[in-house]
């Protein structure tokens, strides 16, 4: 007997056990009672006819473990596949991904199907030491503290050629609201950058929760005070919050964003294609919308809903707008040929501008040049991911002037008399006869 039916047939057989235990003569189980019989079993009448008719014996089905031919998963089979080999376990992604590609199943078929596939999910480092420890989760109350951290993951281009995108995440440690952005690297004009996007969409809180980087904090003095960066603490003063370090080797302080950090890898990038950082950006902030938007069963509450009652109502805003505004736009250095690089590429400035520096600013796929001040617009370029040189009418005048000597010039050379050819010397009819 199949194992599938062995509940069933022993649950028959003590309801026919008990009976004969209760009879005062001879048993007969096909003489019993079986209105009795569907009450000690739960089987329907119709059901139990049946099995009495084949001996009070639970026989399988005729067509008892064969599968359909086509589900409503084939044809998206090798796309599951796909995924499970680049190591993406969550049925919720899958899914999602497969209704971007007219699948009109449902998530159970998916799920069904990834249990039965799981030897394609490549196998996962194990981790050595102690995983447990002990201690209580750091709390805070609606926009005080927004913990932020960076996450870094390979990209492998249609080239076959391997480089690093920088992950910035920030969370509202209250209500769990999240912001993701992606850069080309972690250096601190990003941070400053993503910072104020991110407070752009979920307000200035009283603090920052962060760790001991580089850029946030140059070290600490004899009391073990943190020593600033100073432009990160000039960045504080003009956006108008504080900022909170984290202990070295304890994640329940911000442990929020580190595990946003693994849950974009695994949720957001996992088996993701994209064009160019500003389709990964404008995918992430949906994500975002969507997670936020989303009920949370640990926290109990919506996460958008809250942060829109709550947390928006606590948050400020920027203490100095015009300040800020040039941490958007990164100081760049024009070169004598008359570019200025961002973001790997360069790009041309036109000769007339006077300064020798100026500011940059990315909007989608349009990079922005402008004047130190911010006063004046120079010139607009579309983003190369090429890294080719981008010239920019004017970048050179039409006339290009002449060198001069900067110095007295000392060397003298000597040219030579040019010799005659002699084989051609006999044509030359004009030459003196001796």
């Amino acid at each position: 007997m199949d194992s599938k039916f062995d509940g069933l047939q022993e649950i028959i057989d003590k309801a026919l056990a008990s009976m004969e235990a209760e009879s005062t003569g001879d048993f007969d189980p096909q003489e019993c009672n079986l209105a009795e019989f569907c009450r000690r079993t739960g089987l329907t009448r119709q059901r139990a006819r049946t099995i009495k008719a084949n001996g009070f014996r639970v026989k399988p089905h005729g067509r008892l473990g064969m599968k359909a031919g086509s589900t409503v998963l084939s044809g998206h089979t090798g796309f599951v596949d796909d995924q499970l080999r680049k190591g993406v376990t969550n049925s919720q992604v899958v899914y999602e991904r497969l209704l971007e590609q007219g699948y009109e199943g449902g998530l159970t078929t998916v799920k069904v199907y990834m249990a039965d596939h799981a030897d394609l999910v490549p196998a996962k480092r194990r981790a050595t030491g102690p995983q447990r420890g002990s201690g209580q989760r750091f709390r805070s109350g609606p926009a005080e503290s927004y913990p932020m951290d960076w996450g870094f993951a390979n990209v492998e281009d249609w080239a076959g050629r391997r480089y690093r995108v920088a992950c910035f995440a920030m969370v509202c440690h209250h209500c769990g609201t999240p912001y993701v952005e992606f850069f080309p690297n972690a250096r601190q004009e990003n941070l400053f950058i993503g910072m104020l996007h991110a407070f752009g969409r979920l307000g200035v809180p009283d603090g920052v929760l962060t760790d001991n980087m580089k850029s946030v904090v140059s070290r600490r003095d004899a009391e073990g005070r943190p020593v600033w960066n100073g432009e990160y603490e000039a960045f504080m003063d003009s956006v108008g919050f504080t900022t909170r370090l984290c202990k070295p080797r304890h994640p329940f302080t911000k442990g929020k964003v580190e595990r946003l950090v693994r849950f974009v890898k695994e949720s957001f990038l996992a088996g993701r294609t994209f064009e160019d950082l500003e389709s990964l950006n404008r995918d992430a902030l949906d994500w975002c919308d969507a997670q936020a938007g989303r009920y949370r069963r640990s926290a109990g509450h919506v996460p958008a809903e809250v942060h829109s009652r709550l947390c928006s109502a606590h948050a400020r805003e920027v203490r100095d707008p015009a300040a800020a505004e040039r941490y958007l736009c990164p100081l760049r250095r024009i070169s004598f040929d008359g570019f200025v690089s961002f973001e790997g590429g360069r790009y041309g400035v036109p000769y007339w501008y006077s300064g020798s520096t100026c500011r940059v600013s990315r909007e989608g796929g349009t990079l922005h040049i402008y004047s130190e001040d911010l006063s004046r617009e120079l010139v607009c370029h579309e983003v190369d991911r090429s890294r080719a040189d981008s010239w920019c009418d004017g970048q050179w005048p039409d006339s290009q002037p002449e060198e001069s000597p900067s110095q007295e010039v000392t060397t003298t050379v000597t040219r030579a008399k040019p010799r005659a050819d002699t084989a051609f010397a006999k044509f030359d009819f004009s030459r003196e006869v001796m």
